[in-house]
């Protein structure tokens, strides 16, 4: 009994410390869920504003207003199905982009994602593109350029024009319906001399991403150099130091969690890349290492394709497609992308059919337990198997409890003669480890998930239960402390895995009957935080699992009989 009791003390001791520190474990290595799109306020949903992109908070915060500094030059504007903004003719720079595909809450009024902005902002992030060598001058940061046309749209490319020194230099720019603009620099020897010209091109950022890098979610630097996309490098690795490589062809940029910009330089010559930061300003840029010459009269036309958008999976694979290699790589899926990638592919063929992630992670649910349920029958003949060996095994252990390797024998033979596997029963829980990891992951990293609604108070499966209990679903005027902050959802989880867990043969041991009982509460606050289809996932998985017991418990009574003594 004393020992009972101290066994029941360090589970409860052991339950503690994954209940309270398990936030702190989570954040680093998987984290939970993205922020909540909606909050309860006396009992009803309302979309939460995002301060770090809501205009008036950008107002409030900028070195200048963006509508004022978007004035103060003339523009070209872009307008495609995917995006919409402008080309700022001072300089020739792409510095003003919304993703139209994508808002930045789920409010009706909701602003499109930012994603450029120009020089003179808080948030200034733009491409430039330009050249450099030996006998020309080459257009100032600052050059006005002048545009064949007023708009830039997938069916009418436009091409600045400027003059310095003795060269002209043109840039015709165009844009297909997605993310991708492809810029032809070109520049003509008008002077009398030959010169040596290299293009370039560069990404300016400035601030800090709104967005936090975690061994999860890739934030920061990205680049391919010909042998895959690499991650290794942060912000602040290129503040203390720039990060450079020779490439045949290859690209670099920045990523956020679901948007990302890409320097794709000519894939079929050699460049130098680089990555370099200083005074929360970081840029990427690559630049042609060696110099062509013209000779009086000559032109040179270099392109480079340019990428600004959502990292939508078929767009990033269409563009692999099409010659940039391993871009559907910039969502970082990690080692395990072989499980994790069919898992998309299958749910969002499923969404595509029925019109709800929702029901879609659902109906993958069914299917994984439907091609599972051999294996579960196989299970639960091995529980009922080693349930009726139950006090052969009481007595081996009684009669060699001071010697355990004689008693690990007798066990195996045991286990031999009754034709018993004892892992036999853990076959379906390590199958369903990596579907569920994986599962984690489509809704963590896919931005097709981002603030897909299911039903009712739940707008975005992505993100944590907004409808938390202990402040009355928003009545009550204070926000729980995080680890208390559990919403419906994780409370049906728990309630699913204390009715499948009683519906389990019980144990012999009373210390294991009592882990049993606590197990799904405290695992319910452990999976408070994660993302709701997630939740919806494992609860739909437990009434499946209840169902088939209650089936297999017809085939194999033993399982509820009282082992015999």
């Amino acid at each position: 009994m004393k020992n009972d009791q101290k066994n029941f003390l360090l589970f409860a001791v052991l339950a503690a410390l994954v209940l309270f520190g398990w936030p702190y474990i989570a954040n680093h290595f998987f984290p939970a869920a993205n922020p909540p799109v909606t909050k309860l306020e006396d009992g009803r949903s309302k979309p939460v504003a995002n301060p770090a992109t809501d205009p008036a908070a950008d107002t409030a915060n900028a070195i200048r207003d963006r509508a004022v500094v978007l004035r103060e030059t003339p523009r070209v504007l872009i307008e495609t199905p995917s995006v919409r903004g402008s080309i700022n003719l001072r300089g020739g720079r792409i510095d003003d982009l919304v993703l139209v595909r994508h808002k930045e809450t789920i409010a009706k009024d909701s602003p499109p994602v930012r994603l450029l902005s120009p020089s003179g902002t808080a948030d200034a992030y733009f491409a430039q593109f330009g050249w450099s060598g030996t006998g020309i001058t080459p257009p100032p940061a600052d050059a006005l350029w002048t545009a064949s046309g007023a708009k830039l749209t997938p069916t009418t490319p436009v091409t600045l024009t400027t003059q310095a020194g003795s060269q002209r230099y043109l840039m015709q720019i165009s844009v297909d319906n997605d993310y991708m603009f492809t810029v032809r620099q070109s520049i003509v020897n008008t002077g009398a001399q030959p010169v040596q010209v290299a293009t370039y091109g560069l990404l300016s950022r400035r601030g800090s991403p709104v967005d936090k890098d975690t061994m999860t979610i890739q934030v920061g630097p990205i680049y391919e150099a010909g042998n895959g996309v690499k991650f290794d490098v942060d912000y602040k690795d290129i503040d203390a130091a720039p990060t450079t490589f020779n490439a045949k062809g290859g690209w670099l940029g920045f990523t956020d969690h679901y948007w990302m910009t890409a320097l794709i330089p000519d894939q079929n010559a050699q460049h130098g890349l680089s990555l370099k930061g200083a005074d929360q300003r970081h840029q990427a840029d690559y630049r042609s290492p060696t110099l062509a010459t013209l000779n009086p009269g000559q032109a040179m036309t270099q392109s480079a394709r340019f990428f600004a958008g959502a990292k939508e999976n078929k767009v990033l694979n269409a563009y692999e497609e099409q010659g940039v290699p391993y871009f559907s790589r910039s969502i970082d899926w990690g080692w395990f992308r072989v499980v994790e990638e069919p898992i998309f592919v299958y749910l969002d063929w499923l969404f595509r059919m029925v019109g709800n992630f929702g029901v879609a992670i659902i109906l993958l649910t069914l299917t994984i337990r439907g091609l599972m349920f051999p294996i579960a029958q196989r299970q639960f003949a091995s529980m009922a198997a080693m349930r009726a060996i139950q006090p052969k095994l009481k007595v081996l252990q009684e009669r060699y409890k001071d010697d355990k390797p004689r008693l690990q024998q007798e066990m195996m033979a045991l286990y031999k003669t009754e034709k018993v596997n004892p892992v036999a029963g853990c076959l379906p829980t390590l199958i369903q480890i990596p579907i569920f990891y994986a599962l984690y992951k489509v809704l963590l990293l896919t931005i097709e998930m981002r603030h897909q609604p299911f039903v009712g108070w739940i707008k975005d499966l992505s993100a944590p239960d907004p409808a938390t209990i202990l402040n009355l679903f928003g009545y009550l005027d204070f926000t729980p402390p995080h680890f208390l902050a559990i919403g419906i959802v994780p409370v049906l989880l728990g309630i699913s895995m204390y009715f499948q867990f009683k519906l389990n043969p019980a144990p012999m041991d009373d210390m294991q009957k009592q882990v049993f009982g606590l197990m799904p509460w405290v695992l319910m606050f452990i999976m408070a935080p994660f993302a709701v289809g997630l939740q919806v996932y494992w609860i739909t998985s437990n009434l499946l699992t209840i169902a088939q017991q209650q089936l297999l418990y017809s085939r194999h009574p033993a399982l509820k009989q009282a082992p015999a003594k």
